[in-house]
């Protein structure tokens, strides 16, 4: 069974492959290959200037807390501890470049909730809301207070209902949120239209604390705070080998650091260094963004003043409009969403080789936008979400010696927590959980995933033979 699967999984590789040289129409527009994904290279990496990684590490090196992974947890654990324990020597280690993974490659949502407590308590709704919240008020605090040149706005966010009976649902649930305190407001379809004019569209959930982040921009630019903060960042520094005990032991290519505690902050990537492989898959995600759109450009789409919108599908659909005015888009159908076998993490060829996804999701945006055929799209490609059984981000400390902190599984709201995770691990480093013990995915259990081939046969069956994706 297990050659078989790799047979297969081959041949479709190789024929994505073999496509990947041709230019190909989608929705009526032609793309050349220069159009095309340069490397995977998002918008996000693309509105900055040239950048210059930091040199490897070379040679043996000590340090009280190595991090492993230069995205959203890395760079938000390293600027939450070197603050509090500034006289500590703290080592960051990207394996390529800082934000080169889901932290650069995202949707650029920036949203309240956590995942997986969809019908929780209103207790525990209003403490979840109350934190990632907060959450973004620290986030935003921090590009202020270091002056650092990231694009966002936070303006809200809407989750867009698209059936009467869902609609009315939702507007039960806004009322029991507001009881419990919590800010978000119900539209109906006619106050809908004023913000956002899409068809399909029968009420919504307005979030006013949400928005749209470039995530690239926030990594790349904590970089040089961490620095002057003391924290030393090695580059092309992938960790090969996690050696556990009292004194961790760190393997790259072409050195090793010795710890007294490590951090995992990489997410998707962390079964790589044998870590919960048993708890998550990656999921590439596919995304797009359009040129930038005039104002009027903008009203004539039906797009009036929000950060962004999903809908109510389990194969979620999700837009955000930056500062400058391009639209990002992403989901919306099976398509969007790509598991590899025996959970690599490359999406081969980068979303030149995405075609179904994209064409896929060009039909889904011109559903809610028929204008929307005639943008002009600048920039496509995937990111890798780190995607557990129940949806549940898993957060705490682990190994023998009580020494290997982590925080993963995000599932599609990694801008907040991922940032947010900074400080609770921070916490967890310094011995003090106590504002932490309420939270169910700290230091909490997890579903097990098969192992393959039967987690790559299980996800097939599911999305193919319900049209169910794992609602982000």
């Amino acid at each position: 069974m297990d050659s078989r699967v790799n047979s297969c999984v081959n041949q479709g590789v190789n024929l994505l492959a073999s496509a990947a040289n041709r230019a190909w129409p989608v929705a009526g527009r032609l793309f050349p290959e220069q159009l095309e994904i340069d490397a995977n290279r998002a918008l996000w990496v693309s509105q900055m200037p040239a950048y210059t990684p930091r040199p490897a590490l070379k040679g043996t090196i000590y340090a009280d807390l190595a991090i492993i992974g230069g995205g959203f947890t890395g760079t938000s654990t390293a600027y939450s501890v070197s603050r509090r324990f500034p006289e500590r020597r703290v080592v960051l280690l990207e394996a390529a470049t800082l934000a080169n993974g889901a932290s650069g490659r995202n949707g650029g949502m920036m949203l309240n909730w956590v995942n997986g407590y969809d019908g929780a308590e209103p207790e525990l709704a209003a403490r979840l809301y109350g934190i990632t919240s907060q959450g973004i008020d620290d986030l935003c605090a921090r590009i202020e207070r270091h002056k650092l040149p990231v694009d966002y706005r936070r303006d809200g966010t809407v989750t867009l209902y698209t059936d009467p009976a869902r609609a009315a649902a939702a507007h039960v649930r806004v009322e029991a949120e507001n009881a419990a305190g919590i800010p978000t407001q119900f539209w109906d379809d006619r106050t809908l239209r004023k913000k956002l004019k899409v068809e399909h569209g029968c009420g919504a959930i307005f979030d006013p604390g949400t928005g749209q982040i470039n995530g690239a921009q926030l990594v790349r630019g904590l970089g040089k705070v961490l620095e002057a903060q003391g924290v030393t960042i090695y580059e092309n520094s992938p960790v090969t080998k996690v050696r556990e005990g009292t004194t961790l032991t760190l393997t790259t290519p072409l050195g090793e650091v010795r710890a007294q505690a490590t951090v995992l902050a990489t997410n998707s990537y962390t079964g790589k260094l044998g870590y919960f492989r048993d708890a998550l898959f990656p999921l590439h995600s596919h995304v797009f963004a359009t040129a930038p759109l005039s104002p009027a450009q903008q009203q004539a789409l039906g797009w009036y003043g929000l950060a962004g919108f999903a809908d109510d599908f389990d194969r979620i659909s999700y837009a955000s409009m930056t500062r400058d005015g391009r639209l990002v888009f992403g989901g919306g159908s099976n398509a969007a969403y790509s598991y590899l076998f025996n959970n690599r993490t490359l999406y081969p060829g980068g979303s030149v080789n995405a075609h179904a996804a994209q064409v896929a999701m060009e039909e889904t945006l011109a559903r809610y936008f028929p204008q929307s055929r005639t943008l002009p799209i600048t920039h496509r490609w995937a990111g890798t979400l780190g995607v557990t059984f129940d949806r549940r981000p898993l957060m705490g400390v682990r190994g023998e010696a009580r020494n290997v902190y982590y925080s993963l599984g995000y599932c599609g709201h990694g801008v907040t927590l991922a940032n947010l995770a900074g400080e609770i691990l921070c916490d967890l480093y310094a011995g003090d959980d106590t504002r932490w013990r309420d939270l169910p995915f700290v230091q909490g259990g997890y579903h097990r995933i098969p192992p393959e081939p039967f987690r790559w046969i299980g996800y097939q069956v599911f999305t193919r033979l319900t049209g169910k994706s794992p609602r982000l």
